[in-house]
């Protein structure tokens, strides 16, 4: 039931799979309106607060998931030879740019020597700061890096939804803890 099988994803990766797609499409939509705010807007302190906080749960997250990863197998990807191999590009792109996501947005945060609160509970502590143009370098790649993961998580949503509906397999009721389609 929380381990996976041969043919379904157990209850933790299934958990952690939406809760990153959720933290990861909320953190994104975050971002972009934080680009419209202004230094008297009230959220304009407190939207940073929350995009970091979230930023790293997601990373704790996703350590964490990768840690999981490693140590449960994963139902066989279904489809023909071309549709497995781009499956598992996809997955390590998509793997990368969370990390170049998430390790950007830190290198943002800390360039001036800060930590990050995260929900004021604990802080992690900058320990890169002397980077040439930090903090604008990092910027772009964060928001370019940011782009191009919900373009990809877009498409790899649409990848299941065309084995569900023009494939007729499993893949996409697998990840809500199904081992067949009704």
């Amino acid at each position: 039931m929380f381990r996976n099988t041969s043919k379904r994803y157990g209850l933790v990766s299934i958990l952690i799979h939406w809760l990153s797609a959720l933290i990861v499409f909320g953190l994104f939509a975050l971002g972009w309106w934080m680009l419209t705010l202004t230094y008297y807007d009230q959220w304009y302190r407190l939207g940073p607060w929350w995009h970091k906080s979230f930023g790293i749960c997601l990373l704790i997250l996703t350590v964490l998931r990768v840690l999981w990863v490693m140590a449960n197998p994963k139902p066989a990807a279904l489809g023909n030879k071309i549709e497995v191999i781009g499956a598992k590009l996809g997955h390590a792109l998509l793997y990368l740019l969370l990390f170049t996501v998430m390790i950007s947005g830190y290198l943002i945060s800390t360039a001036d020597g800060s930590s990050i609160s995260v929900f004021d509970v604990f802080s992690v502590p900058a320990t890169l700061t002397d980077l040439p143009s930090q903090e604008d370098t990092a910027g772009e790649v964060h928001w370019y890096s940011a782009l191009a993961l919900v373009i990809l998580a877009g498409g790899h949503g649409l990848a299941a939804l065309k084995h569900h509906f023009i494939n007729r397999d499993t893949t996409l009721v697998r990840m809500f803890g199904k081992t067949e389609r009704k």
